[in-house]
């Protein structure tokens, strides 16, 4: 990438949480911040879930104790790794399904401020179409893109800078983001 096209502040390194549900665009929007700033770590939230090799429980609507408790450790772990790169110097983009009253629970484990908070929103039925597109599969039926959505939209704390991407590129939301960081910044944790 061209350095002109790089963003670079070597006073405090940013740290960005991108969150949303499945299929709204995260890892790619993710990826992509990541790639405009320098230096950077990107943490990808499924990189993080698939650590736990053997007895993984997954998340589905209703989820278990045992469930909630391997998602906390993996925010928990997710914010370790933001916290220590960011103290090495790095940028640092987080991106992984944080929603509902979880939000705030995640953002009490990262260390420092400034935290830029992005909420990625296409409609539900973009997400499905996106769905259907990927190779992965996140949802077993369209009924859980709806109760997901629902939970973002309902039961997620507004904070931070919410935006809907559902006919935007990548590049078009990075750039978004980047020009409206101020709307993204949280003043502090939320408790």
């Amino acid at each position: 990438m061209e350095a002109h096209h790089l963003v670079h502040d070597a006073t405090v390194p940013d740290l960005f949480v991108v969150t949303g549900i499945s299929a709204s665009g995260k890892t790619t929007v993710g990826r992509a911040l990541a790639d405009r700033l320098h230096p950077s770590a990107f943490i990808e939230g499924d990189v993080i879930r698939r650590m736990v090799h053997n007895g993984r429980v997954e998340m589905t609507p209703g989820a278990s104790a045992a469930a909630l408790a391997q998602l906390r450790i993996r925010y928990r772990h997710t914010a370790i790794l933001a916290n220590s790169y960011r103290e090495h110097g790095f940028h640092v983009v987080v991106e992984d399904i944080i929603i509902g009253t979880a939000l705030t629970e995640f953002l009490g484990y990262l260390a420092a401020s400034p935290v830029h908070l992005v909420v990625l929103t296409p409609d539900a039925t973009v997400v499905a179409e996106r769905e259907r597109g990927r190779q992965k599969s996140a949802y077993a039926a369209d009924w859980q893109i709806c109760h997901y959505d629902s939970v973002l939209r309902e039961r997620t704390p507004r904070l931070g800078l919410w935006l809907d991407t559902g006919r935007q590129s990548p590049d078009a939301t990075v750039a978004e983001i980047l020009a409206r960081r101020g709307e993204a910044l949280l003043s502090g944790v939320p408790s």
